[in-house]
Order: C-alpha cells, then structure tokens, then sequence
C-alpha cells in the first residue's frame, strides 16, 4: 500500500499553517548526521511525515518540495522510530535542555570524530584502572590524551569518519 497524495497532501496542508520545512523520513533520503540536527535546531521547526507500508505517493514529495532524511542504510516498519530520533538529536542542541552548554563541545562528531572513552570511580575495578593522565589534574595533558583516543577509537572504528577528518586536516594545512 502506497499512502494516498491527496490525503497526505490535505493533513501537510493543515498541519503545517507556519510554512516550516517538510520532512519525509524515509531510507531514500539522505542520512540524518550532527550537522543536519545542528541546522535543524536552529530553525524554527520543521513537519514531520513518517512513512508507513510501501511509502509515500511521489507525487506528494515532488510537489511540495518535501525533504527526505534516513537514519541509514536498513529499513524500518515506519518513520515514527526515525522521527523520534531525529527530535531527539535536534532538541537536545537546543538552549537549556542539557543545562550546561558545554557538555556539547566534547561530544561524538564535534570534531568529526567518535568521543573518547569515559571513566568514573572506582580507579580501579576488576584488574582494570582508570588511565593515570585522567587522575593527574594535568588539564592540558588530559585534553591531549582524550583528543588522541578519540582519533583512536574513530580510526578504529569508523573507518568514513577517519577518512574524513584526515582529509579536512589535510585541507586546513593546504589552507594555511
């Protein structure tokens, strides 16, 4: 079943009166990534369709312009799963929800990398210790150390995400 475009096209048109971006969550579209809900959070909302069955009827997508977002590559029964993550990633970038601005800064994809592992008390549990550097209170050699295991972990890892972080490093050098 193919959702109908008359249909749709009628509950867009009542729901969306402020003329805000559309959004078709759909696995066609391209993928949700931090600077889409970067750019997202910063506007003034968008509409929402999530699709059901075999989709939508192009038509409805061709006419008003509608885009479409992924969360990658494997399909679900609908968007509604998508959507909510897509809320989630916006909302959170917003003003206030996580209380401290900063707690963005060192999150994963910041930098374009994965974000470093996270230690916590005790220092010691089942013969592995928290690393030395994290329990000097040396602030600069703690930034050193969390920015190298981030390029570690995302080396490792994600292989896209290294390849592109070192080629922006490489355009910064050429750059300058």
């Amino acid at each position: 079943m193919v959702m109908r475009a008359d249909i749709v096209d009628a509950a867009l048109e009542a729901a969306n009166v402020a003329g805000r971006p559309e959004i078709y969550l759909s696995p066609r579209g391209r993928r949700l990534d931090q600077a889409m809900a970067e750019g997202l959070a910063a506007g003034d909302g968008v509409v929402l369709l999530c699709g059901r069955y075999e989709g939508l009827d192009e038509r409805v997508i061709e006419a008003r312009g509608m885009q479409e977002v992924s969360l990658g590559d494997f399909v679900l029964s609908g968007g509604e799963y998508a959507a909510m993550s897509l809320i989630d990633a916006c909302v959170r970038l917003l003003p206030g929800v996580l209380g401290a601005a900063e707690s963005l800064a060192e999150e994963s994809f910041q930098l374009g990398l994965l974000e470093y592992p996270q230690y916590t008390r005790p220092a010691e549990w089942r013969d592995r210790t928290v690393p030395d550097v994290l329990l000097s209170g040396h602030h600069e050699r703690i930034q050193h150390w969390r920015l190298t295991e981030a390029q570690r972990v995302t080396r490792e890892r994600r292989v896209d995400l290294w390849s592109r972080y070192v080629a922006g490093l490489n355009e910064a050098r050429v750059s300058s």
